[in-house]
């Protein structure tokens, strides 16, 4: 028996099990979508998957910014 009936042309969610939401920027830090974006993801056509999963590398590639440290304790914000 084929499992071809199972297969669907279409994008696989980017769900890696973290879902925390990180409450500056409102992503995923697992995947890095929106609430907005999760919800609706089964809903979502083909077309607009793809777009979500195209933008999601620019999310990623954003560094986090730091509240203090070592260089904040340093100069007295700390």
């Amino acid at each position: 028996m084929s499992d071809d009936i199972w297969k669907r042309d279409e994008a696989d969610s980017p769900c890696v099990k973290v879902c925390v939401i990180e409450p500056a920027s409102g992503l995923c830090l697992g995947c890095h979508r929106s609430l907005d974006e999760i919800a609706a993801w089964p809903r979502l056509a083909p077309v607009e998957r793809k777009a979500i999963l195209a933008a999601l590398p620019d999310r990623a590639a954003r560094p986090a910014r730091r509240k203090g440290g070592r260089k904040a304790r340093l100069e007295g914000r700390g």
